[in-house]
C-alpha cells in the first residue's frame, strides 16, 4: 500500500477524522451558577476568583458568576430566595436563620473557615489586652455583622459584664479609623479585616491587640459554602463539580497567595496589593488551613464539634427547635478524602 493510501485508511486517518469531528462539534453547554459572597472583594475572596480565572469552573462545565455582598445575612437570604444558587456565609447565622425559617431551602455543604475569624481588636495603649478589660470601655461594632451576633456568647464565656461595656454601632468603613483615632477602645469584626485595616492606618503592630474569640472558649465554626437545597436535590453532580473546582482554587491559593491576589486586583484596582495579600495570608493561616483541616481535609466538619457549638449558641440564643448537626451540614457533596488532603 502506498504512503498516500496508508494515510487515507490507517490509524493516522482515524486520528485526523476524530480531530476534525471534535473541532466541528458544538461547544459543551455550560451550567450557569450564581455565587454570593458575604462582603466586597478582599484577600480571602481569591479562593473563588482563582478557579474562575484559571478555567477550573469551566472545565467542570460551569459558568460561575461571583457577586459581592453587603451584609453577613445576604448570601443566606439570596440562596434561600433562589436568586443565587450558592453562597459563602457564616454557618452560625445559617443555624439561626433556619431556626426562624424552618422551611428555608438552604444548607451548608463545605466548610471554609474552620476556625471562625470573629475577633475583638483593641490597642494596648487603650488598656485592653484581655477580654475582661472591655468592662468600662467603648466597643465599636457594625450592627449587622456576624461578629456582633456572637458578642453575648463571647461575653458570657469570659465573664464579661455586658452592662459595663458601651457598644457603639458603627459602619465598617469607619471602624479602623475610629480605633486608630482613639474614639473607641476596641472593635468587633473579622480578625483579618480589622487587624489589617488598623495596621494600614499606621498603628504600630506592638500596640495592636488581637483577641480571636476562638482562642477564648468559642467552639463555633465560621463561613461555609451554602447551597439551595432544590439545586442540591435536582442537580447533585453540578454541586459536586463546583466543589471540585473550588478545591483546586483553594489549593492554588494556598500554594501561591501572591499570584492569587492578582485575581482581586484585576477586578478592583483600588485595592492595595500588600494589604490584601496580608489579609489573605492571615485567613489561610488562622482560619482555613487549621490543625483540624490538616487532620480531616478541606471542607469537612466534626459533627461532635458542631453539636457542641449549637449547645454553646443555646447559652445566649433561645431556639424554637434545636437542630441536629446533620440538618445544617450535608457532607455528601464533599470530594473524596484523598482529594481533600492539605498536602
Amino acid at each position: 500500500m502506498s504512503l498516500r493510501n496508508r494515510l487515507r485508511h490507517g490509524p493516522v486517518a482515524a486520528m485526523i477524522a476524530a480531530a476534525l469531528a471534535l473541532a466541528s462539534a458544538p461547544a459543551q453547554a455550560q451550567t450557569s451558577l450564581r455565587l454570593s459572597l458575604d462582603w466586597r472583594l478582599e484577600g480571602p475572596s481569591a479562593i473563588f476568583l482563582v478557579p474562575q480565572d484559571r478555567g477550573y469552573f469551566r472545565q467542570e462545565g460551569l459558568d460561575v458568576t461571583v457577586d459581592e455582598g453587603s451584609a453577613s445575612l445576604e448570601p443566606i437570604t439570596r440562596v434561600a430566595s433562589g436568586s443565587h444558587d450558592i453562597g459563602f456565609a457564616d454557618i452560625n447565622m445559617l443555624i439561626k436563620y433556619r431556626d426562624q425559617n424552618p422551611n428555608a431551602p438552604v444548607q451548608a455543604i463545605f466548610m471554609i473557615y474552620n476556625k471562625p475569624p470573629f475577633a475583638i481588636v483593641s490597642r494596648a495603649s487603650r488598656g485592653v489586652t484581655e477580654p475582661k478589660h472591655l468592662e468600662g470601655k467603648k466597643l465599636g461594632a457594625p450592627p449587622a455583622g456576624a461578629s456582633i451576633g456572637e458578642w453575648p456568647l463571647f461575653a458570657k464565656l469570659n465573664d464579661i459584664d455586658i452592662s459595663k461595656v458601651t457598644v457603639e454601632q458603627i459602619g465598617i468603613p469607619v471602624r479602623a479609623p475610629m480605633l486608630a483615632a482613639g474614639q473607641i477602645d476596641a472593635a468587633l469584626g473579622y480578625s483579618f479585616r480589622v487587624y489589617v485595616d488598623l495596621k494600614d492606618r499606621g498603628v504600630s503592630v506592638d500596640d495592636i491587640v488581637l483577641l480571636p474569640m476562638a482562642d477564648y472558649g468559642l467552639k463555633l465554626y465560621g463561613n461555609a459554602i451554602v447551597v439551595n437545597t432544590k439545586l442540591a436535590t435536582e442537580r447533585p453532580e453540578t454541586v459536586k463539580a463546583f466543589l471540585r473546582a473550588l478545591l483546586r482554587g483553594i489549593r492554588d491559593t494556598m500554594r501561591n497567595p501572591t499570584s492569587a491576589v492578582d485575581s482581586l486586583l484585576k477586578r478592583d484596582d483600588s485595592l492595595k496589593r500588600e494589604v490584601e495579600l496580608e489579609r489573605l495570608r492571615m485567613a489561610l493561616r488562622d482560619n482555613i488551613v487549621t490543625p483540624e483541616v490538616r487532620r480531616n481535609g478541606f471542607g469537612a466538619i466534626d459533627l461532635s464539634r458542631l453539636e457542641e457549638s449549637i449547645s454553646q449558641m443555646a447559652l445566649t440564643y433561645t431556639f424554637k427547635a434545636r437542630p441536629k448537626p446533620e440538618a445544617i451540614f450535608d457532607a455528601t457533596f464533599l470530594p473524596p478524602l484523598p482529594d481533600r488532603r492539605t498536602n
